[in-house]
């Protein structure tokens, strides 16, 4: 896949014009027969969650299972006690991080009083600095029995901050869930069509939030203080199927990802042991190489303005040259042989 981006690269290079297309970076595609846990975890216990939910999140095949293409998470009402209630939690912390990017999720969700699918994403330094300031991006979340969805965001500005919009849609149906996020905005979109945009800005500061990596979470809530409760109408079990989840970066007919613009160039590409990053300024602030999941493989401060970076120490793949300076960040995509 690597050799074909090229490829693409050098035909778009011909167009007169840059024009933004999409790069597959990651994705799950829920083909197997178990949950890939080289992508996810599970989430475990009760206790409320922080919303004083009522489930018990555990990895039973009851709750959680992949088949015929899609992953289930149901919801079930057990009977008494402390575990009444069970659903599944699963998460890509500590396994896939992203910075950026087009986020999407087919899925097909239930209804029911106190019934709460959500597809989100948490800072990845929310064990250093913990909620909210680590933000959290709603990229879908349902309630209840509303014909209707909502993408929200969540911060610390003099304590607890958020924002979001619903739109209408028939959540028993399969849709397209996503947003778009850069360094300047976070937009909402249902089946391509947009709906909501919050702009991330130092005034509020949610730039502390939302320019940092973050991993994306999938689960089923039962009850909580937004859907209150279930009753006896609520069906029992209940399920979420999710087609995929696939995460995009942005990339310009040259190659560059259009995160920011900045007038820079690396070559050679496809790259053998090092190099170069030209650029007419003094020098960029930092230079970042991470793989294609996000991990960061090296950190290089104070580029100088026409520099070497060596990266024979890299396996042969594609990565991605992250280039920072006054606040916009420009991305390539290069080819290590």
């Amino acid at each position: 896949m690597c050799r074909n981006l090229l490829i693409l690269f050098l035909l778009a290079a011909q167009q007169s014009q840059a024009q933004t297309t999409w790069q597959l970076m990651w994705s799950d595609e829920f083909s197997g027969e178990t949950l890939n846990t080289n992508n996810w975890s599970y989430a475990f216990g009760n206790g409320g969650w922080g919303n004083n939910e009522w489930q018990y999140y555990s990895n039973a095949a009851e709750n959680i299972e992949v088949s015929n293409g899609a992953l289930k998470i149901t919801a079930r009402h057990e009977g008494t006690g402390p575990t009444e209630y069970t659903s599944a939690r699963i998460i890509t912390k500590d396994r896939f991080e992203f910075q950026y990017g087009k986020v999407e999720a087919r899925m097909k969700l239930p209804l029911g009083q106190g019934l709460w699918p959500a597809f989100w994403t948490l800072g990845a330094n929310i064990d250093e600095v913990s909620w909210p300031r680590c933000g959290e991006i709603d990229i879908m979340e349902h309630v209840n029995n509303e014909y209707m969805t909502h993408g929200a965001v969540h911060w610390y500005n003099n304590g607890h901050s958020f924002t979001g919009q619903g739109t209408s849609v028939d959540p028993t149906e399969y849709h397209v869930y996503g947003v778009i996020w850069d360094s300047n905005q976070i937009r909402w979109f249902v089946d391509g069509i947009q709906f909501y945009q919050f702009n991330i800005q130092a005034s509020n500061q949610s730039d502390d939030a939302f320019m940092h990596p973050m991993y994306l979470l999938l689960n089923l809530a039962i009850g909580g203080n937004w859907p209150g409760y279930p009753d006896a109408s609520t069906p029992f079990p209940s399920s979420m199927l999710v087609d995929y989840v696939r995460v995009y970066q942005p990339l310009l007919a040259n190659g560059v990802e259009g995160v920011g613009q900045m007038p820079l160039s690396i070559f050679p590409n496809p790259v053998a042991d090092d190099f170069r990053i030209e650029f007419p300024f003094h020098e960029l602030e930092q230079c970042r190489i991470r793989d294609m999941a996000g991990k960061e493989l090296l950190r290089v401060d104070k580029v100088k303005s026409s520099a070497t970076v060596d990266v024979s120490f890299l396996a042969p793949g594609c990565y991605i040259v992250e280039c920072i300076m006054n606040g916009t960040r420009s991305r390539h995509t290069i080819l290590k042989q």
